[in-house]
């Protein structure tokens, strides 16, 4: 019997798996595709996804194999710089396709000890008081907790029964990478043209002399799950653009819409949904892969400590409490971009005021916060602001902040040297140290990185230690 199974091994899943392992959960991946898929459904990481990779010592990896792109950002194809006092030290894109980015998350999983079974479908479940039986290819399975992060078109969220309501594809797009036989002057000069009155459309260079093709297709699929044809890439090619460019050996074809849902609910008994499995949204901005990420670095923690018996009634729902409005806020923005980039002449009125405005900073920030998530606080009552935002990461007198949350535990960081978390030692660090960059005299993290304590009064700490990590073990302070 298993701790938990994952279903779906994309970056969702074996971003989840990673945070279980490192609380000695006991993980299985299934995963339906036999090997992982080429295709590049997203291109970059966002500065908080980053910061992620970086609290969990991965991100050397990352840097290695992708491209930073610091200081640009964007809002439904406008490019306007970011503001200088973004709140994270990793104000950059980091550009990555998608595949070396489920490459990296998958061998982190594999590196510390979850199982992944590929080639291996869910195809049922049933759960009961003590667990979840799932189907997989004819097996049966038995774990104590079921995760869902199997797509949009989740089969444990439609067996959950969970409502999954908002707007169906009224636009679908076509996206491909293949060769090209027009040379590439002439390619950008048609495409600049074409982009003039038409923002989403786009052929580009996608290294190893390979292009990629972003264009409109004529309707939207009844059967999505089915890949579009060549011919169906070239046809719309030559009605946007005149030309196919010669297109041929496509290496991928797929498609995307700007369905745009949201799960009512992200848990149902033992079983929980993560990443596209309980949102779906227009591509625009890239907060997909990112969204489906930081899902996971909330629930991680908290699944693992109701697996290891140690969590405070309720932490599980904070799952749903926090994650949902931050998917909210996403599907908004997301919208808002799908409609600035429509041809009209309504929607291109909007985005030249839009583009006006982001030259006052306070706009840009506002902006670049939302795209980014480096903006995003969870409620967890009244209090400074800084409570419920993630603190980015700061230098110490000895060392750095992030240096520090390897493992995926709580931080007590505290300025004074006078504060204990005794009791909570084997859940918590108790770090004494001081940052120049930071004002209050100690806060306590959460393994997630954000704020849910600020001050220095030892009792007030106590409750928000219990609060968040439940009863100090036998014979501490309380």
């Amino acid at each position: 019997m298993f701790d938990v199974i994952i279903s779906g091994g994309g970056p969702t899943g074996m971003m989840l798996a990673s945070e279980l392992r490192l609380h000695g959960v006991d993980v299985l991946v299934l995963e339906k595709d036999a090997e992982p898929t080429q295709a590049v459904r997203s291109l970059g990481l966002h500065p908080r996804s980053i910061e992620i990779m970086d609290q969990r010592g991965l991100l050397d990896r990352f840097l290695g194999e992708g491209q930073q792109y610091p200081g640009v950002g964007r809002f439904a194809g406008i490019d306007k710089p970011l503001p200088a006092d973004l709140d994270t030290a990793h104000a950059y894109i980091l550009g990555i396709p998608q595949p070396v980015t489920d490459r990296l998350l998958a061998e982190r999983a594999v590196e510390l000890g979850a199982e992944v079974r590929r080639g291996c479908e869910v195809t049922g479940f049933e759960q009961d008081g003590d667990g979840v039986t799932v189907e997989a290819d004819g097996t049966r399975l038995r774990a104590s907790w079921l995760v869902g992060c199997d797509g949009g078109r989740s089969l444990v969220r439609r067996r959950l029964g969970i409502g999954f309501p908002g707007d169906p594809a009224t636009t679908e797009w076509i996206h491909s990478e293949m060769e090209v036989t027009t040379p590439p002057d002439e390619l950008a000069a048609v495409v600049n043209e074409v982009r003039k009155t038409h923002r989403g459309f786009g052929v580009g260079p996608a290294g190893n002399g390979l292009f990629r093709a972003v264009v409109p297709a004529a309707s939207v699929a009844e059967d999505r799950s089915v890949p579009p044809t060549l011919e169906e890439l070239r046809t719309q090619l030559r009605a946007h653009a005149g030309t196919d460019f010669g297109v041929n050996s496509p290496r991928w074809i797929t498609r995307f819409s700007d369905a745009t849902r949201l799960a009512e609910q992200y848990r149902a008994g033992r079983v929980f949904l993560a990443g596209d499995a309980a949102h779906v949204h227009p591509p625009l901005g890239g907060q997909g892969l990112n969204l489906g990420i930081q899902d996971s670095f909330n629930l991680g923690w908290k699944l693992a400590a109701e697996v290891n018996g140690w969590a405070p009634e309720g932490l599980l729902d904070t799952y749903f409490s926090e994650r949902h409005p931050v998917a909210a806020d996403v599907l908004t923005i997301t919208r808002a971009q799908s409609e600035l980039i429509s041809p009209e002449p309504g929607p291109q009125a909007v985005r030249r005021l839009l583009a006006e405005l982001m030259e006052f900073d306070d706009v840009s920030r506002f902006l670049a916060e939302r795209i980014s998530s480096t903006g995003v606080r969870y409620d967890l009552g009244e209090g400074p602001a800084l409570l419920g935002r993630r603190l980015r990461d700061i230098p110490l007198s000895r060392g750095r902040l992030y240096e520090l949350t390897r493992e995926g535990r709580g931080l007590l960081l505290d300025q004074t040297g006078k504060l204990s978390a005794a009791g909570w030692t084997d859940r918590v660090d108790h770090v004494a140290d001081t940052s120049a960059e930071l004002d209050p005299p100690a806060v306590l993290l959460r393994p997630d990185g954000h704020v849910a304590w600020i001050g220095e009064d030892q009792e007030d700490l106590f409750g928000h230690l219990k609060r968040w990590f439940g009863a100090a073990s036998e014979g501490a302070a309380s």
